[in-house]
Order: structure tokens, then sequence, then C-alpha cells
């Protein structure tokens, strides 16, 4: 059978987010202007999104909730936006997953406090390999599920072996890590990228994984971000390095030349919060990929997702149908990165 649809896997995360009017120092005070509870979590957004999207492919959820009023929620969402959750597995022992997601509404930028909960007994025997025909399965975060993060006796990870079963059924791979700040990038995220097709990762985690800095004299520097793409793609990621920073986005593959793809300029006043926008951009990266276009507009329209996400502090509730979307690069233009 021809596969079809996008599968993705990994932390299902409810986010608690508060709008605050600003970063406190430490021991100070701030005051919570606005509160909501939405979606998080790579597979969890990433789903969503494509529902919203308007995406006509299946999409299905693989993940561990608690047995909990916070799962309940999750699943019933899911419900809604045609999202498949017979493999959305539920437990007795931790709760479900939630994040704390303090965005201040004087810069736009957010801090996250995190609650691992049942996220973290999510194991290989979870991923239904034999039970899946998708063309692509997404996983979720690296770094942030403790089983699958862990080392194997081949010097693998169980990420790595569950990416190494989907390779093997010919579902192409792609995986995202989250910004953890520790020393354990280059300790556990290389044994999963030779059975990776496509890499997301921002300029921070390029640079821990490969101890390559992107930056040069505070500013993202373009020729310092190819050298860290070559490097990631030395580890062995088969088909293509997507990283992205505040002002765009570089995609590299293997024998290719690099591809640089500036945001969408969107007036300041028009952006809620930036929590779930690295997510967004993937979205609309995987959309174009699973539906054939071509890896240009595959990345304008990730960009002009992750722009129409900014407008709600949450992941996904501004996230618009991919007509509309590409409208806001036209109507703002795109930053020239």
């Amino acid at each position: 059978m021809e596969k079809n649809g996008i599968t993705a896997g990994g932390n299902w995360i409810l986010d608690k987010n508060k709008i605050i009017n600003d970063f406190p120092h430490q021991d100070g005070l701030c005051n919570i202007l606005e509160e909501s509870v939405s979606n998080g979590g790579a597979p969890y957004n990433l789903l969503k999104n494509l529902s919203r999207m308007g995406a006509e492919f299946p999409l299905l959820g693989v993940g561990m909730l608690g047995n909990d009023t916070e799962g309940d929620l999750i699943l019933e969402d899911c419900k809604k936006h045609k999202i498949g959750t017979d493999f959305l597995w539920r437990n007795n022992q931790l709760g479900t997953s939630y994040t704390d997601v303090m965005t201040s509404k004087a810069s736009g930028r957010r801090t996250f406090f995190h609650y691992r909960g049942a996220n973290a007994l999510l194991d290989v025997d979870h991923f239904p390999l034999d039970q899946l025909n998708c063309k692509i399965f997404h996983l979720g975060y690296l770094l942030l599920l403790d089983k699958l993060d862990e080392v194997t006796d081949h010097n693998l990870t169980n990420a790595a072996l569950v990416l190494q079963g989907l390779q093997r059924r010919n579902i192409e791979t792609s995986v995202d890590i989250v910004s953890e700040n520790s020393d354990r990038f280059s300790k556990v995220v290389p044994a999963s990228l030779p059975y990776v097709d496509y890499l997301f990762v921002n300029e921070y985690e390029a640079s821990r994984i490969t101890e390559i800095p992107t930056e040069k004299e505070g500013k993202i520097d373009k020729q310092a971000m190819v050298k860290t793409a070559w490097a990631l793609l030395e580890f062995g990621v088969n088909k293509y390095i997507f990283l992205h920073t505040p002002d765009g986005v570089l995609a590299l593959g293997k024998g290719q030349d690099a591809i640089f793809q500036g945001k969408v300029q969107v007036p300041p006043d028009q952006i809620s919060g930036t929590a779930g926008a690295g997510d967004a951009f993937a979205s609309g990266v995987l959309f174009g990929l699973h539906d054939n276009w071509n890896l240009r507009d595959a990345l304008k329209l990730g960009v002009c997702v992750a722009a129409s996400s900014l407008k709600n502090p949450s992941c996904s509730e501004s996230v618009l149908p991919v007509n509309q979307a590409l409208e806001l690069g036209e109507t703002f233009g795109y930053y020239n990165f």
C-alpha cells in the first residue's frame, strides 16, 4: 500500500499559558495578566497545526497520558481535530505532562516550567511500528523523553531504535529536540541522527550538538550556520537539516546548496507570543514535503505557518489554513535573511 499521512509521537503536554507583565528578578514579583490552557509538545502541536491547516491526509498520535482529567482533555481535543488516538496510551503511575508557559507581554519571550509526568514512561514498545502506514513520522522532543533518551548496550538510544525501525519500514523520519540547558546534547542526540531524514534544530541546539558556534559578535552568522549544518549532516542525517533562528531558517541537504528563507515580518503589535513557533514551522515544512512541494515552497509555508502562530499566546489556536497562512508572507513580506 502507498504510504500516506503523518504520525507524530513523543511529548504530549498541556500548556498552562500565563501572560505576565515582564520577567521579575530573582525573588521578585510579576503580575499574571491572562491565563489559558492549550496543547503543547512536538506531536500534539504538529498534528493540531496540520489539522488547522486543512491537511487532508491521515493524522495519528503516539504517546503516553495520565489517567486523569488532563489526559481526557487531550483526547477530546484530538477527536475535535480528527487526530487518531488509538496509540495514545494511559497509565495510573504518573499524571499527564504539563508546562507552565510564562510569556512576557513586554518582550514576547517565554520561559517554561515543565512537569515531565507520563511522558517519562514512553518506551520503545509503545510505538506500533508494524501497524503504521504513514509517509512521515515526527518524533519530539529528544532530551525530554526519559526512556527514549536512555543509551542501550550498543551505544544507541531507545529513540534511535524506534527511528531505525521506522526507516526499515520505509517511513521517513523527522526529529525535533528540546533546548535543554545541559551537557547531554553530544551524548544523546548523535546516536539517533543516522536514522533521521529531517532534523529540526534551532541555533542553540545545533551549537550544543556540534560544539560549533552559530553566532559571531552576538549575532547569528550565516557562514557559521552552514558549517554547523554540514557537521550535523556528517553525523548521519539522511536528507535535510532545518536550522531555524529568530530571523529565518537554513535548509541544507547532502550535495546541495544551502537555502536561506527569512521570517515573515509580522508587525510587533500583532505578536502575542512565540510559544510553539518552532513546531508551527515544522508543521508547514512537513505538510509541503508530504505533498511533494519543492523545498523552497515548503520553507516559505513553514515560516508563514510560524507567523500565523504568533497571533495567539498558545501554540496552535491562531494557526491558519494553508492559503491564508501564505497570504501573511505576501502581506508583510519576508525578512532579508
